[in-house]
């Protein structure tokens, strides 16, 4: 399978070789995500000089095919006053702000500036001419400012002839809507929530069109599906003011436990809709066991929508290293030796993934009930598409409709895959591959 760890830079033990990762120190909330002159842009929370959470910055990584990534120098830095918390990016091709020309549209962040004393957050814009490299800040910002110590994570789309900024208010459990001609002033438009899940604070929100409904993302944590941080969704409309909720029943983007903070990229060619997440957990995010980073992103998924459920399918998947099975009730275990192994299949017409045989007494310790995850479905046989890296595995059943996404400690150098009861077309393919960012 994936060849052994040697420990040297970019190839050490649970160094993922199909997701991104920082070269080095904490990495956290993807932010920026843009797609712009053939680069798909990943810019994301990053403390450049420590392996812990601190010194909030954008840092930057570049890509033309979303799995080989380009780690260039941070972006947007932190100062001694203020941290740089997470947002996103937009392309000004009307140049609206002023900041580039229609010839050379600026690219614009969007960022929300945290005061280090915790006493406020507000939005604020730098700018970029070229191409993400440099970036500018804005000398009017901030551009909003409610006085307030928790108002965090524009996300910025052009929609409705407009600039609609989705924006989080996480301590009052509500997503706020603003609009605006040059993202420098900005009108309240409406606010959604308290709904569903609210066992924590809401961050890090999206909202996009899928066929004809509008998707809203909530990032909460505390409160996900089993421990700490979760991500739920909304199905409704927008109707250019407020979004308007089908029903407030509670949707679970991912039902493992280390998919946290995502959100789709902007500008993304043919309008697709491509979610990349943060691959941890709060809950003991602090207390992986990886240096000199720590901290890494899902893979890629486009999202569509059938019904009233979100389906993900990983992008490039015919080159990612994954095993394929069907079953009616078995499972298949994945195994770096009879004591330490992964185990997934159906039964009593649950899916179910069990790491607690994959985990590390070196991270925090949790209970062994948060390390299985299982779901009832309504069908009696089921498909599983696996993808295995170093330190993760991510589980997509039923065509994409159920998502599990898991840190793990086995080694997949030592990977073996057995199965038992009924277990139908079992594929294993590319797990001899490895590439590094």
């Amino acid at each position: 399978m994936i060849k052994h760890p040697s420990g040297a830079l970019g190839d050490e033990k649970y160094r993922p070789q199909f997701h991104f990762t920082p070269k080095e120190n904490w990495m956290n909330d993807p932010n920026g995500l843009i797609y712009y002159k053939g680069e798909y842009h990943l810019f994301f929370q990053h403390n450049p000089t420590e392996n812990i959470w601190g010194n909030m910055s954008w840092g930057h990584a570049v890509s033309t095919d979303l799995q080989r990534w380009e780690e260039l120098p941070v972006a947007i830095p932190c100062t001694d006053e203020v941290g740089i918390f997470s947002g996103s990016a937009v392309i000004d091709y009307t140049n609206s702000t002023g900041f580039g020309t229609v010839e050379n549209p600026a690219m614009v962040a969007i960022y929300t500036e945290h005061k280090n004393d915790k006493s406020k957050q507000s939005q604020c814009l730098a700018f970029s001419l070229d191409n993400g490299r440099t970036f500018t800040q804005y000398e009017g910002n901030p551009v909003l400012d409610l006085q307030m110590s928790e108002f965090r994570d524009p996300k910025v789309q052009w929609i409705d002839n407009q600039w609609l900024m989705t924006v989080a208010l996480p301590d009052l459990h509500q997503i706020a809507f603003y609009s605006s001609p040059d993202l420098k002033s900005w009108k309240h438009l409406s606010n959604f929530g308290p709904a569903a899940e609210i066992g924590g604070c809401w961050e890090c929100p999206d909202l996009f069109k899928l066929n004809d409904k509008w998707v809203l993302l909530v990032s909460l944590n505390p409160g996900g599906y089993q421990v700490g941080s979760g991500t739920q969704y909304f199905i409704g409309q927008w109707n250019g003011k407020e979004f308007i909720a089908d029903d407030i029943q509670t949707r679970w983007l991912d039902y493992g436990r280390d998919n946290y903070a995502g959100v789709t990229f902007n500008n993304t060619p043919d309008g697709r809709k491509i979610f990349l997440g943060w691959m941890s957990n709060w809950e003991y995010a602090h207390t992986f066991p990886t240096q000199p980073w720590r901290g890494a992103m899902t893979l890629p998924r486009e999202l569509t929508l059938e019904a009233d459920r979100l389906v993900q399918k990983v992008v490039g998947a015919s080159e990612i290293p994954k095993i394929t099975f069907s079953t009616s009730g078995g499972s298949i275990r994945i195994s770096e030796n009879e004591d330490r192994f992964i185990e997934i299949g159906l039964r009593e017409q649950k899916i179910f993934i069990d790491c607690t045989r994959a985990w590390s007494q070196a991270a925090l310790p949790i209970p062994k009930e948060f390390l299985l995850q299982e779901i009832a479905i309504d069908t009696n046989a089921v498909k599983c598409e696996i993808f295995i890296d170093r330190g993760s595995i991510e589980l997509f059943a039923d065509g994409g409709k159920y998502a599990f996404t898991n840190l793990t400690f086995i080694d997949p150098a030592l990977t073996s895959v057995t199965s038992t009861g009924e277990i139908h077309n079992l594929v294993t393919a590319n797990l001899g591959q490895t590439h590094q960012n």
